[in-house]
């Protein structure tokens, strides 16, 4: 699944690549993709007005129009959004096309249809809860180890999983999760409420760290992630623990090693987390 970095990489490139551009025509391909409004009413909502700009909430793409309006995209597992300058979709499970004005086209695929689409008016973020309730992201100024201290108080959940819910902190998934928790030097079974004070400050680090280094390598590809252009992300080779189950530790070269937390797939060393 794209996670905040590959988000945070094509809404980059579609901030600059769309800005100022008119959506004229708009082919729903696949309606069932579009959680809100209806899809008559989403084509009433996008055509004819022009893109402001690209934002990002977490792991949600927010287009904002001229009219206050924002269509709103979030990828999930298989989802892409790439622009085509010479307006030929090549995305064989394309879903929407958006044909704009300069004379190319915005291209949402899915290959397995999990993802989500929405267009709201002013004021209705209320209507997607995991949005409307998200918390702070890591690099913001709401993210603090004082703030990630005072999470962890009384939570009995294991901090893997707790790290994973959007609603204390916006953007961070399972990859991201796992590398931070290595550099860390945390356990990812310990329960949160165990950390200390100094475990949060070194923990904030390296969030935030693991999250800079994937927007700087362009993001992390496996198998379907591109980014705005189409192209692949290059994190992958750098990861420290993520995907390298039996492979040795980057640091003390005891074998990484793979369980299971809270549902997720979860790749620590058994020597550096305690």
């Amino acid at each position: 699944m794209p996670e905040m970095p590959e988000v945070e990489i094509i809404r980059r490139y579609l901030d600059t690549a769309l800005t100022g551009q008119k959506i004229m025509k708009l082919d729903l391909l696949l309606p069932r993709q579009i959680k809100w409004p209806e899809p008559e009413a989403y084509r009433a909502m996008s055509i004819g007005r022009t893109i402001q700009g690209m934002d990002r909430r977490g792991k949600y793409l927010i287009m904002k129009l001229d009219n206050g309006n924002e269509l709103i995209f979030h990828l999930r597992m298989t989802g892409r959004l790439v622009f085509e300058p010479n307006g030929v979709p090549h995305d064989t499970y394309a879903r929407l096309l958006f044909y704009l004005d300069g004379g190319g086209v915005l291209v949402y695929g899915d290959t397995r249809t999990l993802g989500a689409v929405y267009a709201l008016a002013p004021g209705e973020r209320w209507r997607i809860h995991s949005l409307a309730e998200m918390g702070p992201e890591p690099l913001s100024r709401e993210f603090t180890p004082e703030y990630l201290y005072h999470l962890v108080q009384g939570k009995g959940t294991r901090i893997k999983t707790l790290l994973l819910n959007q609603k204390y902190i916006g953007g961070i998934g399972n990859i991201y999760d796992d590398e931070a928790l290595f550099l860390a030097g945390i356990h990812p079974e310990r329960r949160a409420s165990t950390l200390t004070r100094e475990e949060c400050q070194r923990l904030y680090g390296t969030i935030n760290s693991v999250i800079e280094a994937g927007i700087r390598d362009g993001g992390t590809t496996f198998r379907d992630y591109q980014n705005g252009e189409g192209g692949q992300g290059g994190h992958q080779e750098h990861l420290f623990v993520y995907n390298r189950k039996g492979q040795p530790c980057r640091k003390c070269g005891t074998p990484i090693e793979k369980t299971t937390v809270g549902g997720r797939g979860t790749h620590y060393c058994p020597r550096c987390q305690t």
